[in-house]
């Protein structure tokens, strides 16, 4: 029955792709087309409910950043997939679709903060979890698991803990797994393996 639905969805839309996907039927959908996309989905086959809404940081491929949209249908108890890819200047951008479902709001200000992707249309796109003025993006296969050296947004902060940030015990991030070749072989590696629980992490980085 999912395929039956999956083979309907790419007869009917010209523009979309299959997505491989081991559960749910999953597509990728052009960013232009996206929102008329959605509201149908919602509008006309009772996908009523954004489950949730996500990125993905490819890193060395083109467009690098693709935003993931899980769509469920509270009548019929079924999942779509949509994926689509954002534009590739820097920041990426992709429409915003809080005007089809409210809930968006905060799934894009997380996306946003964590990756640094624009939501065109946002009604009010600031960070939600790291202050603003953070420099950084914290989910970005580039950025280090021991994170980066700032200052901190308030003095007492700095002033209790005695430092900025504390490195992880464990070879120096970021961590990710090769793009290419065997999944098997593709346990993720640290960037910088120069220091871990005995050795230390070097000075000056």
């Amino acid at each position: 029955m999912q395929d039956e639905f999956l083979k309907g969805l790419l007869e009917s839309f010209e523009y979309l792709e299959e997505r491989p996907s081991k559960d749910w039927p999953s597509v990728k959908c052009l960013s232009t087309r996206l929102l008329e996309f959605l509201k149908q989905m919602r509008d006309e086959r009772g996908f009523d409910m954004l489950s949730d809404l996500t990125a993905v940081d490819w890193q060395e491929e083109t467009p690098r950043f693709t935003v993931v949209y899980h769509l469920y249908s509270t009548q019929k108890h079924n999942y779509l997939r949509v994926a689509s890819d954002c534009s590739d200047e820097e920041p990426p951008s992709i429409p915003s679709v809080t005007s089809l479902w409210e809930g968006a709001d905060w799934h894009e200000r997380e996306a946003y903060d964590m990756f640094g992707i624009i939501f065109t249309g946002h009604p009010d796109l600031k960070r939600i979890l790291m202050w603003e003025g953070y420099p950084y993006h914290p989910l970005r296969k580039d950025f280090p698991l021991a994170g980066k050296e700032v200052e901190l947004p308030a003095a007492d902060v700095a002033e209790a803990t005695g430092e900025k940030v504390r490195p992880a015990p464990m070879a120096g991030g970021p961590f990710h797994a090769p793009q290419g070749g065997r999944m098997s072989a593709s346990e993720p590696r640290g960037s910088d393996e120069s220091w871990n629980e005995k050795l230390e992490k070097p000075t000056g980085e």
